[in-house]
């Protein structure tokens, strides 16, 4: 690793920590350079502005989130809706270990972004529609396999994969709220539940 992209990973990491803990409104660039321990000319060197950061700080949590959480959770090593289940898991243990860290749960990182960005910002909106086009399209692959291998009959596997998804944040946005990862635990399974039939059926 060259010093120069040593600098732009510290920049990347501290923003994701602090940004991710707490907001993006609620960080600047300046707390950022301090974490960091660089200049901000070497701030603005690496990132135009906080704007550009901050979608590169959504490629590196998504990034991050694919190899340590989605790949994992849905390798295809056991059953298809068995893989939903040790999702559920992944999303419980990702978010204790961040409540170990920081005291408290922090919830979906890109859920809060979008919470809080997506009404003000159209490039951000739209790097997280990617985003969780991305997982939803990890559900479909699921649903489409235990489709195939018979689990379950006839059913509008993009509705269904969405509504998973939907379901998933709201869990996150729960747990989050009362700040007790338990809710992963307790709600997350009925996720294998969810089953949206095609408009015509």
């Amino acid at each position: 690793m060259t010093p120069e992209h040593g600098t732009r990973r510290r920049i990347l990491a501290s923003a994701r920590d602090l940004i991710y803990s707490r907001s993006y409104t609620g960080v600047g660039v300046a707390e950022i350079c301090t974490r960091a321990e660089v200049k901000k000319g070497s701030f603005y060197h690496f990132f135009p502005s906080k704007r550009q950061l901050s979608l590169a700080v959504i490629d590196d949590l998504q990034n991050a989130i694919e190899d340590r959480g989605l790949s994992p959770a849905f390798a295809p090593d056991i059953p298809p809706l068995q893989r939903l289940q040790r999702f559920i898991e992944h999303l419980h243990a990702f978010q204790c270990a961040a409540a170990k860290t920081h005291g408290h749960l922090l919830g979906c990182p890109f859920g809060n972004l979008a919470l809080e960005l997506a009404t003000s910002d159209e490039l951000i909106r739209r790097k997280l529609a990617a985003v969780f086009a991305a997982i939803q399209a990890r559900f479909e692959h699921v649903l489409t396999e235990a489709q195939t291998a018979g689990e379950f009959g006839v059913l509008d596997v993009p509705a269904t994969a969405k509504a998973m998804l939907a379901y998933i944040e709201g869990v996150l946005l729960l747990a989050k709220t009362a700040n007790d990862a338990a809710l992963i635990r307790q709600l997350g399974p009925a996720v294998a539940q969810i089953r949206i039939l095609p408009a015509d059926c």
